[in-house]
């Protein structure tokens, strides 16, 4: 039987039950929701089933100290985020990694839903890379309160197998193997390409079978059941270590396409050329519905949202969404929104955004994705200065990385973007170190609320400040599961 064909049955027999599930008898709601959540390794027959998982108790982020003045190593911060907890809203584990200057950024897991129906595949090992150093770190967490770095694969080792250097997203496959999108080649030139680790975490070579087609390289999300995969562009490593500079923008050293591969072929089917109103896009994300040909991407600079489908059997985008730019005093052109993260509930219903540089988070309903509805706004920093303060704290820098509960009802926020371009327009946050917030989300008719009562302070960390990036939970998350 086909690994596809098993997962189907198997959602149709068990009803909905998740991984853990041994019995077929009935169950409550609260009993349900237990049974799903039972272990760290927890994945889900359907988006659906994920939304009753209980709470996230646990969050891991990365604390970054390149660029910080402290010569010492990045880590993984495990943080309580369960407001029953003594130590809610507190760093209660921090693993080190064993090199100064990885620069910790995008991870992601060995597994997710992708892999369930399969009981060898459990979400049990985070893939940590650092886009400075090219190294890979596999992070063991089976604690789930204390990880414990299990491998690492070094930078030197990719770029001598691969040609390939500074991966970004990873996410693992349905055949057991994980894919990590890289930035450049050996070299730090464009375009990179995508690099493949088989199930022991050795690298088992790269994913696309040409890149002669590709430009650049940054975010990825695939969807079997339409043969399709979707990338972003950024720029080369070597251009954005260098800070954001205006020219480079206008000589094309930066991305305005989003480019779609046969995912059986492994090479660009299509490109969408999203020209001047859709410079840098970033952040891509499918609908998790694995039936749907709908999706998003965020043009960072241009400050505009796009949405793609698939129609007449050619893949079409176009722009649904536009963040204005600001004027403001001492700068030199008006300030663009700058988006540079989104996350789409799993009912697909809710999408949320960052503008980095004005410091907002939008929240929009998308029952129409042609047409999204502005239905929640909410300010946390950012050089427009509408909201600088969180009682006692000052929300130094601007809302970025976004993560959002299973079941769409709490967003986690951090502030760090990337160490070059932090230094570059919030000077301060190297100094006073990064936030993490979380945000209420109405989702029944819209709206976002500040939790006053949560706040990790990454100024206060051993040594010194640090800054924080990405945001994941043990149990599944709405930008690492994808459903096959």
């Amino acid at each position: 039987m086909r690994r596809r064909d098993f997962m189907i049955g198997s959602a149709a027999l068990t009803s909905g039950i998740g991984t853990l599930g041994l019995t077929g008898r009935g169950r409550g709601e609260d009993d349900h929701r237990l049974h799903l959540h039972g272990a760290c390794g927890a994945t889900y027959a359907s988006p659906q089933d994920a939304m009753l998982a209980a709470p996230e108790t646990i969050a891991y982020v990365p604390a970054i100290r390149v660029g910080t003045g402290v010569n010492k190593p990045d880590y993984l911060a495990t943080i309580d985020v369960d407001p029953k907890s003594s130590s809610y809203g507190k760093i209660i584990h921090r693993l080190e990694m064993p090199h100064v200057g990885d620069e910790l950024h995008h991870f992601g897991w060995n597994a997710c839903s992708s892999c369930h129906g399969d009981p060898t595949k459990s979400r049990r090992f985070i893939v940590l890379p650092g886009l400075h150093s090219s190294r890979i770190h596999i992070v063991d967490v089976i604690d789930p309160r204390a990880p414990k770095l299990f491998k690492v694969i070094e930078g030197d080792e990719i770029k001598r197998r691969t040609q390939l250097s500074a991966p970004h997203t990873v996410h693992c496959l349905p055949d057991g193997r994980i894919m990590v999108s890289m930035l450049g080649d050996a070299q730090g030139r464009a375009p990179g390409g995508f690099l493949l680790l088989d199930e022991k975490f050795e690298i088992a070579g790269r994913w696309e079978k040409e890149s002669a087609a590709m430009k650049f390289s940054y975010d990825y999300w695939y969807q079997p059941r339409h043969n399709v995969m979707v990338s972003s562009q950024w720029a080369a490593p070597n251009t954005v270590r260098q800070g954001f500079k205006l020219e480079d923008v206008k000589a094309g050293k930066y991305g305005q396409s989003i480019d779609f591969w046969d995912w059986e072929q492994r090479t660009i089917a299509q490109s969408i050329d999203l020209g001047g109103e859709g410079l840098i896009p970033l952040e891509v994300r499918f609908h998790h519905d694995p039936n749907s040909v709908h999706g998003f991407v965020g043009a960072a600079l241009s400050s505009s949202m796009w949405h793609w489908y698939r129609a007449d059997g050619r893949w079409q985008a176009d722009k649904v969404i536009q963040v204005e730019p600001v004027e403001v005093d001492g700068w030199p052109f008006p300030v663009p929104g700058l988006i540079t993260d989104l996350v789409l509930s799993l009912d697909d219903r809710w999408l949320y955004f960052s503008n980095w540089l004005h410091g907002d988070i939008r929240q929009y309903d998308m029952l129409d994705p042609a047409n999204p509805k502005l239905t929640g706004q909410l300010w946390l920093g950012g050089v427009l200065q509408k909201g600088g303060r969180q009682g006692p704290h000052t929300l130094e820098g601007g809302p970025q990385m976004l993560q959002l509960s299973l079941d769409g009802r709490r967003l986690y926020v951090t502030n760090s973007l990337y160490s070059a371009w932090d230094d570059q327009f919030y000077p301060d946050l190297a100094k006073r170190g990064a936030y993490m917030l979380q945000v209420d989300c109405d989702t029944q008719q819209g709206g976002l609320k500040l939790n006053e009562t949560f706040h990790v302070d990454f100024a206060k960390e051993p040594h010194g400040p640090v800054r924080a990036h990405e945001i994941r939970f043990p149990g599944g998350d709405c930008t690492s599961d994808i459903w096959v």
